[in-house]
């Protein structure tokens, strides 16, 4: 059982959306996202994007704590492998080579709206820092 599913079963799913809500957005601004994006990434209705925004003491489903954890261990991930913030945030957006990007940027393909997308960026950056 992951991190997530062990705080979901001890019912600390609205602290844990909070915190990682509010997170979320502090990213979000550092990645430069717009309101459409940060809608993508989250799996939301632009209407609930907003509501979390005013107030992000919510309960999410396991789905939406799953988005949150793979994007949080993302940028963590890119923090680990630049020295410097700027280099970080922009990654996001550079076209990259490796295989499974084809070309487009790791925020191309965590736009696809699929989780999948996001656990596979999160996968890469893991192996790039060596954990995998």
């Amino acid at each position: 059982m992951n991190a997530i599913a062990a705080a979901i079963n001890r019912k600390e799913s609205p602290k844990l959306a909070a915190a990682g809500l509010r997170t979320f957005f502090n990213i979000a601004k550092c990645w430069d996202l717009t309101a459409k994006e940060q809608c993508v990434l989250l799996g939301c209705a632009e209407s609930t994007f907003y509501k979390w925004k005013d107030n992000p003491n919510v309960k999410l489903t396991p789905e939406k704590l799953e988005r949150l954890s793979y994007i949080l261990g993302i940028y963590k991930n890119l923090q680990v492998l630049f020295p410097h913030s700027h280099q970080a945030d922009a990654w996001l957006k550079k076209p990259n080579l490796a295989p499974i990007f084809g070309g487009k940027s790791a925020l191309d393909r965590m736009l696809s709206g699929n989780v999948a997308d996001l656990y596979v960026v999160r996968q890469y950056l893991d192996a790039q820092r060596g954990g995998w």
